[in-house]
Formats: C-alpha cells, sequence, structure tokens
C-alpha cells in the first residue's frame, strides 16, 4: 500500500471528482471517512498479473487522504480457461466499468471455514461481461449481463502476496497482498462505524486517467 497525503492528496481528489463527476458519478467529500473506493484497470490486457489498482480517496481531521492498492479487476487465467461449473454454460464474469452505488456491505466472503470478511455484493445488482471462448485473454466485449453475482472486493487465500493471478479471481476485484487488505478493511470499518454498513465501488479504465493526465 502507498499512502498519499497532504497537498499530493489534495490534488488526487481533484482531478478524481472532476473524472467521475465528468462520468456523471458521485465523488464524496463532506466529513471523514466517507470513503471514495476506485478501481483502475490497466489497459494491458492482461490476466496473469495483478497490474490494476484500489485507490481509496477520504479524509482524515478534514484532509484528504489517498491509499492505493495493487489488485486484479480481472478474473484470473486458470478460471477463463475453466469457468466455475455455475456459469460454465455462461462463461467467466468480468466487471463492466461504471458507478455501483451503495452496492457493497461489509460481509463474508467465502466457504465457512475458509472465508474472510470482506467488502461483498449485498447491496444491489452489477453489470458484467461474459467470456466464454476460454483463452487467458479477458474479453471486454462479450454478451452483458447484469445480476447478483457475488462480484466481491477480497483478499486471495495466501498469507503472502501473489505474483500470478492464477484462479485468484472468478470476477472478483482481488488484493494482490493480504496485509494490505487487512489495512483496507480496517479503513471500511472506521467507515461503516460513521457512514454505516453501505459502499459505493467505481470501475475505471486506465485511459479514464490517461486522458485527464492523472497517470
Amino acid at each position: 500500500m502507498s499512502r498519499t497525503s497532504g497537498l499530493a492528496a489534495k490534488l488526487l481528489a481533484e482531478q478524481y471528482k472532476k473524472i467521475l463527476q465528468d462520468k456523471g458519478f458521485a465523488f464524496f467529500e463532506n466529513g471523514d471517512y466517507n470513503l471514495n473506493i476506485i478501481g483502475v484497470r490497466n489497459a494491458s490486457g492482461d490476466a496473469s498479473k495483478f497490474d490494476d489498482f484500489i485507490s481509496v480517496l477520504y479524509k482524515i481531521s478534514g484532509e484528504w487522504t489517498c491509499d492505493t492498492y495493487p489488485v486484479t479487476t480481472e478474473p484470473g487465467t486458470s478460471i477463463l480457461k475453466r469457468p466455475l461449473k455455475e456459469v460454465e454454460h455462461k462463461g467467466t464474469a468480468i466487471l463492466v466499468p461504471s458507478q455501483y452505488r451503495g452496492v457493497y456491505k461489509i460481509g463474508w466472503h467465502g466457504s465457512r471455514d475458509r472465508g474472510h470478511m470482506a467488502l461483498c455484493q449485498r447491496g444491489g445488482q452489477v453489470k458484467v461481461w461474459r467470456d466464454n471462448n476460454r483463452d487467458i485473454k479477458p474479453d471486454y466485449h462479450g454478451q452483458e449481463d447484469v445480476g447478483w453475482y457475488g462480484i466481491n472486493i477480497h483478499k486471495h487465500r495466501g498469507s503472502t502476496a501473489r505474483i500470478n493471478t492464477g484462479g485468484a479471481s472468478a470476477g472478483c476485484q482481488v488484493f494482490q497482498s493480504s496485509v494490505d487488505f487487512s489495512e483496507f478493511m480496517e479503513t471500511c470499518s472506521d467507515a461503516r462505524d460513521k457512514w454505516g454498513n453501505s459502499f459505493t465501488y467505481t470501475l475505471l479504465e486506465e485511459k479514464d486517467l490517461t486522458n485527464k493526465g492523472v497517470c
């Protein structure tokens, strides 16, 4: 995790605010721990790596902070080649870039014995593309479905930072580092205490930032 504060964080907040508002999306700036959770999908089209990121912009004592974490916003290569049994007739889900307002809640992700607390899709529907050609390259313009698919924001099962995605994601937004994820969830818990158990997730594409000179 990298943390930006002070003037640099304020400038980032202003840039992200402009990007989101130009798309008609909400940007939260009232009060402390009013989180803007923003994923950015790398333009590489390489689903094997954790080459995307999530930035969380929020205020602490009225001052902007930006925490940035390496993640994957795409299914892992193992799942692209072999979709889960439940969706093998339709293909693996790839989250469509958009803003999912109030869709996420802190809850239990995974099985009873191997799961963990995460941000879970329990407050609304999401849009996904269906990739069903069984190669390792994610298809961003396939069949589009809208529904309840359990597209959660979670960590992978290991305790150390993972290099390749493999089977870590079946369409969820997955952190590369468990340590980073723990810090992220602490921030989310602080936000829940102040604003309730409802979170908005915005997924952007890298070009949305480069077009505005952000990265």
